[in-house]
């Protein structure tokens, strides 16, 4: 990806944030935690994020409710919920909320980084294909603009 990927870990139990930081951290990336959604969206407001990881229980929201809140902040940011309490109904509502993926705790943390590196591929692949969109769009808007000019030179010599 180039960049250092950047990493929101929003989690009320603060050893999970601490354990979920430092092994980050020791992959290579840049990660900061929130125990609360309140607090997580402000960072969202005030930082870049590529990914984050949010608990599905927090203290002052549910974190189904924060993917959409966050998703308003940040939209391209990748977004993997956790949880230690898998039903059905969560992880239908984390889908159809904008999850991209759904981890159960306690954690396998290989499946955690693979899940990570997966996301993050897929992020900046959808980045890339945006920019060859853009692209793609410029070229075709000054051949139109071209053809346009060279119109209305005609009509009017």
């Amino acid at each position: 990806m180039g960049d250092i990927a950047r990493i929101l870990i929003v989690d009320d139990d603060e050893n999970i944030r601490k354990v979920l930081t430092a092994i980050l951290e020791d992959e290579g990336y840049s990660a900061e935690s929130s125990g609360t959604a309140k607090s997580a969206i402000e960072k969202t407001k005030r930082n870049f994020y590529n990914l984050a990881l949010i608990d599905i229980r927090l203290p002052d929201m549910e974190g189904i409710e924060l993917l959409t809140r966050i998703h308003e902040t940040t939209p391209r940011m990748r977004k993997i919920i956790i949880t230690g309490y898998p039903t059905l109904q969560n992880a239908m509502g984390a889908v159809n909320r904008g999850a991209d993926a759904y981890i159960l705790k306690p954690f396998d943390m290989e499946k955690v980084l693979e899940t990570i590196k997966d996301q993050l591929r897929k992020q900046a692949e959808e980045k890339k294909y945006s920019q060859e969109k853009v692209a793609e769009f410029i070229e075709a808007r000054v051949k139109e603009l071209s053809v346009e000019t060279k119109v209305k030179d005609k009509k009017n010599p």
